[in-house]
């Protein structure tokens, strides 16, 4: 008795071929929603360490909040994808005002994370600041 192979040599090739092409002509992409991860909006929390009283100030981004002697600006701010532990992230930018020969130099000029604010310090004698929320 003669027993048959299901295919014939090279015929899996063929169709293994085949799937690849399909899968490279017509990929498949996962939808993402980016609606809610970037936000137009920053929430900051600044401390006066002299007088111990801490304010919430709202910024829009690409706009330039005076606070006191600071000129606080919030570039991009973006809040993470995943759901179990969230992230608030943003680019923010300060300036001192009472240094007038260094009007241009920035106090701060980096990213900012709301989990661990050590990361990227803000460090001023007078003031702290803390990244709240992005929407």
């Amino acid at each position: 008795m003669l027993l048959k192979k299901n295919t014939k040599p090279g015929q899996f090739k063929k169709y293994l071929f085949l799937l690849v092409l399909i899968g490279s002509i017509f990929p498949i992409y996962e939808v993402k929603s980016n609606n809610n991860l970037e936000g137009k909006n920053t929430n900051l929390k600044i401390l006066d360490k002299i007088s111990s009283k801490n304010e919430l100030i709202k910024l829009n981004n690409n706009e330039e909040y005076l606070y006191k002697d600071l000129a606080i600006k919030s570039i991009k701010c973006a809040n993470s994808e995943f759901d179990d532990n969230p992230e608030i992230t943003a680019y923010i930018q300060v300036r001192d005002l009472t240094k007038n020969d260094n009007d241009n130099v920035f106090v701060f000029n980096g990213w900012m994370f709301s989990s661990s604010p050590s990361i990227t310090p803000f460090d001023h004698p007078v003031y702290d600041i803390w990244l709240i929320n992005c929407y």
